[in-house]
């Protein structure tokens, strides 16, 4: 856990000097664990669409269902930075209604920063929110609220060109204010020169180790959800199947009657059962 309050600056401060480690929480006591395990960051990720929601992609999720688990999140964390993603269609279409809703997330959520999928396109709502006091995140790559234009979930500048043009939409995103960025499923290489280029943290996911910070999803790291999984997931346990297990065999002992045993439950005291058994025979 870190020592003290993660912030902004410390988030940009740490460039060069030590890695960030950045994990997805949906709630509270998912944010107490992560941060008690030493997150700098705590992202509350669209990803919620998919990984508690259970929808096939982050398209779905609203404004309201974000700020919902913002808010929980909020109040399990007490010294790691919680960054807001901006769901779907909350700030593409238009720069004044883009600064309404990030700054909900501060205000109502009590987050401390948001978090942007795009580039150069976007830098304006970056420009905008950033002038009125919301942090920014950036995210490039894979961006998966552009998975209908991708074509699926694609690792993306794999190509000179598009490896160019996404250094060009870092730069321009970094440019208007953000104080990182997240570079998803590029190749490594990519990754790399984007890092030595931008003079704010890039966190990798599926972008390699030469970024200042590596972030993963909470389910995905602890093997909580089924399906699936990315090659660049490690799964560090497989607490699906332990909880299955588990589960079970709650499950079997209420079926044959092992559950719920002497010690788990409670009795009267023998004066008032007394009482209560001669008050029942003369009713």
């Amino acid at each position: 856990m870190p020592d003290s309050k993660t912030t902004v600056p410390s988030v940009t401060r740490s460039k060069g000097e030590r890695k960030l480690v950045v994990i997805t929480a949906y709630d509270a006591g998912q944010a107490a664990l992560a941060e008690a395990a030493g997150a700098d960051i705590l992202l509350v990720g669209d990803s919620l669409a998919m990984v508690v929601l259970g929808h096939p992609d982050t398209l779905s999720v609203t404004m309201d269902e974000m700020l919902h688990h913002v808010k929980a999140v909020s109040r399990g964390a007490s010294k790691a930075l919680v960054v807001a993603d901006m769901p779907f269609m909350s700030y593409q279409a238009d720069v004044a209604e883009a600064v309404r809703n990030a700054g909900r997330m501060l205000k109502e959520g009590r987050a401390q920063a948001v978090k942007v999928e795009g580039g150069a396109e976007i830098a304006p709502q970056v420009r905008a929110m950033t002038a009125s006091g919301i942090p920014v995140v950036g995210h490039l790559g894979l961006t998966p609220q552009h998975v209908a234009a991708f074509g699926g979930f694609r690792v993306q500048a794999r190509t000179a060109r598009d490896a160019r043009r996404l250094l060009d939409d870092a730069l321009a995103v970094a440019r208007a204010g953000a104080f990182a960025l997240v570079l998803e499923c590029v190749p490594r290489e990519v990754a790399r020169i984007v890092t030595g280029r931008v003079d704010v943290p890039t966190i990798g996911i599926g972008a390699g180790p030469d970024c200042d910070g590596q972030v993963l999803v909470y389910h995905d790291l602890l093997g909580l959800g089924g399906g699936f999984s990315p090659r660049f997931v490690k799964r560090y346990d497989d607490l699906g199947a332990r909880t299955r297990e588990a589960l079970s065999r709650f499950a079997a002992e209420v079926r044959d009657g092992t559950f719920p045993g002497p010690e788990h439950g409670f009795a009267m005291n023998e004066a008032e059962w007394e009482r209560l058994a001669s008050d029942l025979e003369e009713s």
